[in-house]
């Protein structure tokens, strides 16, 4: 028999999808008792990106320290705790079996519930935490109602989804190629920035024009559903074009020849492109379906750019979290474990929960 504390939930969240080992405590859906993440990225700056085998060895090095810490800041014990959320896909295999390995053996061992976590509907989760005693966090102070749009935006996801209710929901469309995240990252590249790609374009832009290039939408089949490739190559061609080079010219030597306002007005004109193009589907859905609430999530919903934009065109307001919870954290595991745990869905299996790397919404 699993206990549960009367009246008040507790869950433990563990993140580590990708090169973050994140850990945090919260109280019946909408309190957020502690969030602690330990990233990798130092490790993975020198690369241009993350290394799959360096992400996994920093998961085992950190995650049961991450993990103490959550309860600790939490002013947890384990016997404070309902149960236990982990994400199980989608993300990197390796990065991904560390954590679902030790959500497993914690809950055989603290004989507690688990939960199994699809990140990218998690991310959408983040927006329903509304209270927190934590220094330095600015959160909604109202919680999504239902029927709600979700536009999810990161590294990995571009997909808009409409949801009926708690677990009821469709997915509207989504990237065929690459996700909009990806896309700043490589864009970013080629005009010789730093990884990570999104905030580094997003500094450069404020000092470039964003109609200096008019940019290409991709059409597609589906209604709402995203790419981002042809855009991207659009940007290597105006780079070539501005530095005087046919097309055949390697697009790993172009940043040298750019100048700083060359580069600064290619970042901005691809940063407005890039969040028109998702702003325009968001606005279509919302006026197809008439949803009663509208959130933004994933690492890209951290974007001034992009919280203006929608804010400016959409007629009623946006429900968005701080961006430290934009980005991967254990607070939007817990989050969508607590919502779980009310409603009575089916638990993880703590002795055979497997990983999904592909798992999709």
């Amino acid at each position: 028999m699993f206990k549960y504390t009367i009246g008040i939930m507790k869950i433990l969240g563990i993140e580590s999808s990708c090169d973050e080992t994140a850990a945090s405590v919260v109280e019946d859906g909408y309190r957020l008792l502690s969030n602690v993440v330990a990233s990798s990225m130092d490790l993975h700056i020198q690369y241009g990106g993350i290394v799959p085998e360096v992400a996994a060895r920093s998961h085992i090095e950190v995650i049961i320290p991450v993990i103490k810490q959550a309860l600790s800041n939490a002013d947890c014990t384990w016997e404070d705790i309902d149960g236990i959320a982990v994400t199980y896909g989608a993300g990197l295999g390796g990065s991904l079996l560390i954590g679902v390995l030790t959500a497993r053996t914690l809950a055989i061992i603290h004989n507690l519930p688990l939960y199994a976590i699809n990140h990218v509907e998690g991310h959408v989760y983040a927006n329903f935490l509304i209270d927190t005693t934590l220094p330095g966090y600015s959160l909604s102070d109202r919680r999504p109602v239902f029927p709600m749009l979700a536009l999810i935006v990161s590294g990995s996801h571009t997909q808009l989804a409409l949801f009926k209710d708690h677990f009821d929901y469709r997915l509207l469309g989504q990237a065929q190629d690459d996700a909009i995240g990806e896309a700043f990252d490589k864009v970013a590249r080629l005009i010789g920035l730093p990884y990570p790609g999104g905030p580094q374009v997003e500094k450069l832009a404020k000092e470039g024009d964003p109609n200096a290039f008019i940019l290409p939408k991709a059409r597609m089949e589906g209604k709402y559903d995203f790419s981002f490739s042809g855009p991207k190559t659009a940007v290597l061609r105006v780079a070539q074009a501005e530095a005087g080079k046919s097309y055949d010219f390697p697009s790993l030597k172009l940043s040298g020849l750019l100048s700083e306002s060359q580069k600064a007005n290619i970042a901005a004109s691809f940063q407005n492109s890039a969040i028109e193009t998702v702003v325009d589907k968001t606005i279509e859905a919302f006026e197809e379906f008439n949803p009663a609430s509208v959130v933004i999530a994933g690492g890209v919903a951290a974007s001034p750019e992009l919280r203006r934009q929608l804010g400016n065109r959409l007629s009623q307001p946006i429900t968005y979290t701080d961006p430290k919870l934009c980005t991967d954290n254990g607070a939007m595991i817990a989050t969508l474990g607590c919502f779980k745990a009310k409603h009575k869905q089916p638990l993880a299996d703590p002795y055979t929960l497997d990983i999904e790397p592909s798992l999709s919404m």
